[in-house]
């Protein structure tokens, strides 16, 4: 089954982490009390907005503009953590690392500014299109110890969350990870219509390859965790929270449905292939159908999420 946009192979990532951590020449690394403290305060600006979004959003807006504006560039401190518990701390990463946020977070306050209907404005696309290229074609991952690289992913992440929901003050976002019923139920019905569409045309392609694993139920629910917080909570923000939110006010629900799903499903071209992977592009953006009908059914980043894990953790568990 089709995974996220691009930060990672989805639940094959999840899945073979939780395999082989205890052999990642990275997890003696992780002990370490900077990587530690890098990795707290990578996952705050994260965790803050997911669970005490409007109390976290209402603090900044108590700050000075100027304040506001230049906070991200303390994005460069689990940078400069890791990278120098690695001994490979240079000035290009400090400088990426603390200027990058803020000419984020400077553009799209430039942004509500000029769009306060929020149809989306030159500057949003811009951020989108340089947050998405980073991750997917992983344009900083050589500044960071082997590994190490989801650091660089979440500081974008939490660069584009402060810079969109703080600064943007973008509406209709729905990063609220306090998961309802509804959410849940959302979630597990675009699963439903996209499972047998996925298997008849992914085992009909040969992408798809059914095996006979029974994992227990630690694995299950360690992979499906693993894949929520950090693959698909972090693209379906992406692609449906920001992208497809902007896109509705320019071409509406149905074109910004089918454009997200699209662009989700190019964001996998060179995933699992040396070449274009045209059987990956398929199916992501089959799936990108339903993670966006999802996010769309009651606006929350919770319930795309939900589906988004679902369909990740199955195709790493019992069909990669």
């Amino acid at each position: 089954m089709a995974s996220p946009g691009g930060a990672f192979e989805p639940g094959r990532n999840s899945v073979a982490l939780l395999k082989i951590a205890p052999r990642f020449e990275a997890l003696n690394f992780l002990l370490n009390p900077l990587v530690s403290i890098a990795a707290l305060l990578t996952l705050i600006p994260y965790l803050a907005a997911a669970f005490f979004g409007e109390a976290s959003i209402a603090w900044t807006q108590r700050l000075p503009l100027w304040l506001r504006l230049f906070a991200p560039c303390l994005l460069c401190v689990p940078y400069a953590l890791v990278a120098g518990s690695a001994g490979i701390l240079g000035w290009r990463g400090v400088v990426l690392y603390a200027s990058l946020p803020v000419a984020i977070g400077v553009l799209l306050w430039q942004a509500g500014q000029a769009d306060p209907e929020q149809r989306g404005n030159w500057r949003d696309f811009l951020v989108l299109a340089t947050l998405g290229l980073a991750v997917d074609l992983r344009w900083f991952e050589s500044l960071w110890p082997p590994h190490l690289a989801i650091f660089s992913k979440i500081l974008l992440l939490d660069a584009g969350i402060y810079a969109f929901l703080a600064l943007r003050g973008m509406r209709g976002v729905g990063f609220d990870l306090r998961l309802k019923l509804r959410d849940a139920a959302i979630g597990l019905r675009e699963l439903a219509f996209y499972t047998p569409v996925a298997l008849a045309l992914g085992l009909s392609l040969g992408f798809l390859h059914l095996h006979s694993g029974r994992p227990g139920v630690v694995r299950i629910v360690g992979a499906w965790l693993f894949t929520f917080f950090f693959i698909a909570v972090p693209e379906e923000l992406f692609f449906r929270g920001w992208l497809q939110n902007l896109l509705e006010g320019r071409v509406g629900r149905i074109g910004a449905l089918c454009i997200t799903a699209a662009l989700f499903g190019l964001s996998h071209f060179n995933k699992r292939a040396a070449h274009f992977n045209w059987r990956y592009v398929v199916l992501a953006a089959l799936a990108g159908i339903f993670y966006g009908r999802a996010w769309r059914s009651g606006r929350r980043i919770g319930a795309s999420a939900v589906t988004h894990a679902s369909v990740d953790a199955i195709w790493g568990l019992w069909l990669q």
